[in-house]
């Protein structure tokens, strides 16, 4: 499927001003613009990234009553329980507040659900547990947005609940819990809408450490962990904790990681967001997905070295349990496109099977939603009931067209990329109808053409090492901060290609000024030209170290 190449439109008036006042490329101060950016103050602070610009945590609505609570508890020795998601954005967020209220002289309780006997989010028999237990105080990471049911449980109880969530709030109705900390809620005036379940756990740890002789920047590598593998958007106060997180990270100073690091083969490497999101995130995803979560919880608290080196040793055993289960479900998803579903009229997939993994199908939902460029939304089923988990394409808002479908299930939650869903057996082809139906009327079909988004279309002699190192300043990149992507054009293969790897290939481009080599390692299925060929390139820029000297390279995004 060709991709549609959208290029931003250029602001060569911005670029001359923002060039001169920062002392900058023409290159960069696009970049900047591109990605909101547009005053020099702004690009400052951008470049500049840093701690003292975090919004004050007071401002998150309820934060007061939280903290308050918490501390009251503290000094009556109360009995906590920590309550998180089996993704990597809960177990961070969990470790997190389970180490900043140790460190406050509390030994409070973790409580992780399995994600295949007891779902998302509280659960009644969790916290009839905690009663058991003389738990007088819940409190909720990454999760408890929408446990209406579950909290009047628990002040039945007299168990008091604090929710801190990042997920959407639904007909903005708020839970009856003692505080909720949210910045989606109506009258926050926290000004930083998207901060990850972590970041929102950060921010408490902050708000508890005023006055006292803590830190809360000690956690920031578990909030980069959190925030990156999550696919939070990495702009505004995401992208200054992720870039200071990956500095704490690259310090290898937690024993649990460090020996994560070291199973995954990243000795030695200066570990970036994109090694989050590829090889430590899956990591410990895996383990909510088709193991223990208890486990990844355990390495991310370990102090003891061989203790931790067993568990990553685990982590890695799962995760390739994690991929033979998702490669067996994405042959089947596809065999099942092939027969079921008609791209003119299905603008949205939905997909059902027994004997679906729960805990892997949001994978290949991702993996199809990226092939056929459709929301894609797979049901495990388990005799009359199914869970679901979708992914979405942009522009496409997946939990706004749930919220129109809701007659139909039994349960949902999500935000504009992602969704999970419970429903009956009998309502998936009635929720498959009225969800396309909905697609339909007000969508525009361009919706579904996949497309590259482009930054800005230059010659190749506008690149140097120099404008390279500017380009990655603008790091880390990730969601709503993409790596850039530049387009040259008139180009001539010079040399190649020659095949690399199993699906990959390199060659020389010219244009008859500047010669460069581009590399593609198969991702993207990018067809290779021939040499001697007139091409237009779509490509990200980097530097290429081998035996010591350095080169620049064009990592290829798509080829005309």
């Amino acid at each position: 499927m060709r991709r549609i190449w959208k290029i931003k439109d250029p602001d060569p008036a911005f670029q001359d001003s923002l060039s001169h006042d920062l002392n900058i490329s023409k290159v960069t101060a696009q970049l900047l613009l591109n990605r909101g950016v547009d005053s020099a103050a702004g690009a400052s602070a951008f470049l500049e990234c840093s701690l003292s610009s975090c919004h004050d945590p007071f401002l998150l609505k309820d934060m007061d009553k939280a903290v308050s609570r918490i501390k009251r508890a503290i000094s009556s020795h109360e009995k906590i329980i920590i309550y998180g998601d089996y993704d990597v954005d809960g177990m961070t967020s969990v470790a997190l507040l389970y180490l900043c209220l140790k460190n406050l002289g509390l030994s409070p309780e973790t409580y992780i659900p399995n994600r295949l006997e007891e779902g998302y989010g509280l659960n009644t028999i969790a916290i009839k547990k905690a009663q058991r237990d003389d738990v007088s105080l819940i409190i909720t990471v990454d999760c408890g947005i929408s446990s209406f049911k579950e909290i009047e449980l628990a002040n039945s109880l007299s168990i008091d609940v604090i929710v801190t969530d990042h997920h959407e709030i639904l007909d903005s109705r708020m839970p009856p819990a003692y505080a909720v900390v949210n910045p989606l809620q109506e009258n926050c005036k926290y000004p930083f809408k998207h901060l990850a379940g972590v970041g929102i756990a950060y921010k408490l740890a902050s708000a508890l450490y005023e006055g006292t002789s803590n830190n809360a920047e000690e956690f920031l590598d578990l909030v980069s962990l959190g925030t990156v593998a999550d696919v939070a958007p990495i702009v505004g106060e995401n992208r200054i904790l992720a870039k200071h997180g990956l500095e704490e990270l690259n310090k290898r100073k937690r024993t649990g990681l460090r020996a994560l690091m070291e199973a995954s083969g990243l000795t030695g490497k200066d570990i970036s967001s994109g090694h989050i999101g590829f090889i430590l995130g899956p990591r410990i995803n895996a383990m909510g997905r088709v193991g223990s979560p208890e486990k990844a919880l355990e390495l991310l608290l370990s102090v003891d070295e061989p203790r931790a080196k067993e568990l990553a040793g685990i982590l890695n055993s799962e995760n390739r349990n994690r991929q033979k289960i998702e490669s067996k479900i994405s042959e089947e998803a596809l065999s099942k496109v092939e027969r079921e579903v008609n791209f003119k009229d299905h603008r949205v997939i939905v997909l059902a099977s027994e004997g679906w993994h729960p805990g892997v199908i949001g994978i290949v939902a991702s993996r199809i939603a990226d092939r056929f460029y459709r929301p894609t939304i797979l049901i495990s089923l388990d005799g009359k009931y199914g869970k679901g988990s979708g992914r979405s394409v942009e522009h496409f808002h997946l939990f706004e067209y749930l919220l129109r479908c809701k007659d139909h299930l039994m349960g949902f939650g999500g935000h504009e990329s992602a969704c999970g869903i419970t429903i009956e057996k009998d309502r998936i082809e009635a929720f498959r109808d009225m969800i396309n139906n909905e697609a339909s009327k007000d969508v525009d079909e361009r919706v579904f053409s996949p497309k590259l988004n482009i930054d800005m279309d230059i010659p190749l002699d506008m690149l140097s090492e120099e404008v390279i190192a500017e380009i990655e300043s603008l790091s880390p990149f990730g969601e709503d901060n993409p790596r850039p992507v530049l387009v040259s054009r008139n180009l001539i293969v010079k040399d190649g290609p020659r095949q690399i790897g199993k699906n990959g290939f390199k060659m020389l481009v010219t244009d008859n000024k500047v010669t460069c080599e581009a590399v593609t390692f198969g991702r993207g299925n990018i067809e290779a030209p021939k040499t001697g060929s007139g091409i237009d390139i779509a490509y990200t820029p980097s530097i290429n170290d081998w035996q010591g000297l350095q080169s620049i390279q064009l990592e290829l995004r798509d080829i005309k």
